[in-house]
């Protein structure tokens, strides 16, 4: 499905990000792996071409926008282009009381769901403009980006403002045959929420409470999404918020 695509990806060192490495790089494309933790990515990185398949580690942090444009570069200096993007680095709390909540949680929280979708989205979209075949961009979203979940506040106007960003790319951005969606991502049984688990048992079944699927998805199942949006399969979807949530937008 992604023969021939190069596609970058942020937050790879776990949960969704790296499950889309592995998911994209089986379906053809050449992968560049963006995260803090560069001793992970070069792990995945091994077992991706062990299997056969190509990628590249660009460690760095997507709050700075330099870190950004030296993965944005690693994609084009070693495979040649960028077809599509992964942008999916996240961070949040806990449902802390606003009031309560100190302000480097809002800032951090603010900084890399935000911000580093907007340091993405502008060198992605720069190198994308200048191909005629464009690109595809997925972010990463959440149900928080449609109502309040229990999550943090500062976590949901994040995620707001992420479908913002898409909504706004998408339409600037079009005639430049560049596609640019949002997975509404419904909870996902990753390192962050498994951590988040053990500390506060009872938010697994809060967590389900509204799915219509009573279960947590695997990594894997939000990166079959993802490898469609950034294929041709997906050509005239744009500007979308798609849920991969087990139903929980539903009801």
């Amino acid at each position: 499905m992604l023969s021939g695509k190069t596609i970058m990806i942020t937050g790879a060192s776990s949960g969704i990000g790296a499950a889309a490495a592995r998911v994209l790089a089986a379906e053809g494309a050449a992968v560049v792996l963006m995260a803090r933790r560069a001793e992970r990515l070069r792990t995945i990185a091994a077992e991706i071409t062990a299997a056969g398949g190509r990628a590249a580690v660009a460690a760095g942090d997507v709050t700075s926008a330099a870190d950004v444009e030296r993965a944005v570069a690693t994609a084009v200096d070693t495979f040649g282009s960028l077809d599509a993007a992964f942008n999916n680095a996240g961070w949040g709390t806990l449902g802390t009381p606003l009031h309560l909540m100190d302000d480097t949680d809002f800032d951090r929280t603010m900084d890399v769901n935000v911000r580093g979708v907007w340091n993405c989205l502008r060198h992605q979209i720069r190198v994308m403009l200048a191909q005629p075949s464009g690109g595809s961009i997925v972010n990463t979203g959440s149900t928080a980006g449609s109502f309040a979940t229990g999550a943090g506040a500062p976590y949901v106007a994040a995620k707001h403002a992420v479908t913002g960003l898409t909504k706004a790319a998408a339409a600037e951005y079009g005639a430049g045959n560049i596609r640019v969606n949002v997975l509404m991502v419904g909870s996902t049984r990753t390192e962050l929420l498994e951590q988040a688990i053990r500390e506060v048992p009872q938010l697994e079944e809060h967590s389900l409470a509204r799915a219509i699927q009573k279960r947590l998805a695997d990594p894997d199942e939000i990166a079959q999404a993802v490898a469609w949006l950034c294929s041709d399969r997906s050509s005239f979807v744009t500007g979308a918020v798609v849920p991969v949530d087990g139903g929980c937008s539903a009801v």
